[in-house]
């Protein structure tokens, strides 16, 4: 154990951790711009429609991310018409290619959690909706969806969580990331344990980070939740003490 050689290599793992935060910030925000439409046409599309996402959700979920990265960054670069496309100078670049897969992956994820969440919405809620005149549209913007993201949030932060985890394969196509970073310094000094070590303690910090602050999310969302049953508390105490 080289305590000094972690607190050496913390300023090369901080910048590599950056890096990391990126790639998943990205994949998080296309992917959840990909999940809320694949989750309404689920429940509202046509058939032929349904299946296509059907199948796309099946095929992410059921294979390895570490092979969807290789088909995205070896795959896609063997076709002439993608190189000679506009997007070529875009999906040449490694970053480029795992933030694609990345976002692609937890897309497929994301729907599905938001798919429940929306069958879960209680059903008086949307007929409400639909009584107030609200179009389709209307009601899944304003009553809908706001009310399913609250529902999906506990579900949605293990889907952060697990991506935080994924952004280490980001490594295995030259981008220094976390993991690449430690890989690169653990090359140089043939001290693995050490640089494992720390990256694994900055993982688990930012897991704990990201946890907390969506717990946090959680529960203030849920406060006009709360407030009725803490009401109707009050007032049957007040009722017996009558």
């Amino acid at each position: 154990m080289n305590p000094a050689l972690m607190v050496e290599s913390l300023p090369a793992l901080v910048q590599g951790t950056w890096l990391s935060l990126q790639l998943l910030t990205a994949a998080l925000v296309l992917g959840l711009a990909l999940a809320v439409p694949m989750a309404i046409a689920r429940l509202e599309a046509s058939r032929p429609v349904r299946a296509v996402i059907a199948f796309y959700i099946s095929f992410f979920r059921g294979t390895p991310l570490l092979v969807q990265i290789f088909l995205v960054y070896y795959g896609l670069s063997q076709f002439d018409t993608i190189r000679e496309s506009a997007l070529w100078p875009f999906i040449r670049e490694p970053w480029f290619c795992a933030v694609l897969t990345f976002a692609l992956h937890t897309a497929a994820y994301t729907a599905n959690i938001l798919r429940g969440a929306i069958q879960a919405v209680p059903a008086g809620e949307i007929e409400a909706a639909r009584a107030c005149g609200m179009s389709g549209p209307m009601a899944y913007r304003v009553i809908i969806l706001p009310r399913a993201f609250r529902l999906a949030l506990p579900a949605y932060a293990n889907e952060v969580v697990s991506m935080l985890k994924a952004t280490s394969l980001a490594s295995t196509i030259t981008i220094m990331e976390l993991t690449g970073t430690a890989n690169t310094i653990v090359a140089r000094t043939f001290a693995p344990y050490e640089l494992f070590v720390t990256a694994a303690a900055i993982y688990l910090v930012i897991a704990a980070i990201l946890t907390a602050a969506l717990r946090a999310l959680e529960y203030r969302l849920a406060r006009h939740q709360r407030a009725p049953a803490t009401s109707a508390v009050i007032a049957g105490d007040a009722h017996v003490q009558a």
